[in-house]
């Protein structure tokens, strides 16, 4: 065992096991907490700033926000192991961002792969390109979230403009990395045909990308944001049809890859 990788620490807000929406088979996700976009219909406000935080579940005081080794990880994710041989499943990394901690990350990764762990990360992309590349030995899937071609529009919705993340998708293309490219499909942001055709076709441009997956709205974390004492922006915002849905699949399926509904 290598403990140097053993003992280094992060910063998680929980371990979810049985997971089978995030990467293929029965998976443990790890949400590390910090993430420097502030979409305003994240889902896990919770993991956006680094530090753990104070806040009221119904009433009572709880703390957000956990450090840990990965040792610690790595105790949690082994108890499926017999789960993840017979699915195909493993450890996905979420968040937050995870690149937000990439020594961490890459620590978890690399204690992964070493064990023969399928490893897969959740990313917005939003970091130096040399911190995506290092992880790259110890990934066998990137879940890389494309949510608008606009600049303005993206920096108008997440904070952030999306031109680091559009060219570190196509360089991680160049280094022939496996990559799902998923498309939360946000109404008001990117919802309309013009948009979905815009992001599809950019993501079929890009050298191994195999596959892109529509990620439909939803209000789960809504709760989150009272719980944090925070105003959620998309209260009002309802998700679409089914069948609105489906029509954007139709112009996604355009492209030749293999498309779906979500992850």
């Amino acid at each position: 065992m290598n403990q140097t990788l053993y003992n280094t620490r992060g910063i998680i807000t929980e371990i979810q096991r049985f997971s089978v929406h995030d990467g293929p088979g029965i998976r443990t996700l790890v949400f590390l907490k910090g993430c420097p976009l502030r979409c305003k219909w994240c889902c896990n406000p919770e993991t956006q700033v680094m530090e753990s935080q104070n806040v009221m579940d119904s009433g009572d005081p709880k703390i957000v926000g956990k450090t840990v080794t990965v040792a610690e990880i790595m105790e949690e994710v082994r108890k499926d192991s017999i789960y993840y041989r017979r699915s195909g499943g493993g450890i996905t990394l979420s968040g937050g961002e995870v690149l937000a901690q990439p020594d961490f990350a890459r620590a978890i990764l690399e204690a992964c792969s070493t064990a023969g762990i399928n490893t897969a990360i959740e990313t917005s992309g939003f970091a130096n390109f040399e911190i995506i590349e290092s992880l790259i030995p110890f990934v066998n899937l990137f879940l890389y979230d494309v949510k608008h071609i606009a600049e303005e529009k993206h920096k108008a919705f997440t904070g952030q403009s999306n031109s680091l993340i559009l060219s570190n998708l196509k360089k991680l293309g160049e280094k022939n990395a496996p990559v799902i490219v998923r498309i939360p499909v946000i109404p008001t942001f990117n919802h309309t045909s013009e948009e979905i055709g815009e992001i599809t076709k950019f993501a079929a441009s890009v050298k191994g990308v195999k596959e892109i997956h529509l990620l439909p709205y939803h209000r789960l974390g809504e709760s989150k944001y009272r719980e944090l004492d925070r105003n959620y922006e998309f209260s009002s915002i309802e998700p679409l049809e089914k069948e609105e849905m489906e029509n954007l699949l139709e112009i996604a399926q355009k492209t030749g890859l293999h498309c779906q509904i979500g992850g």
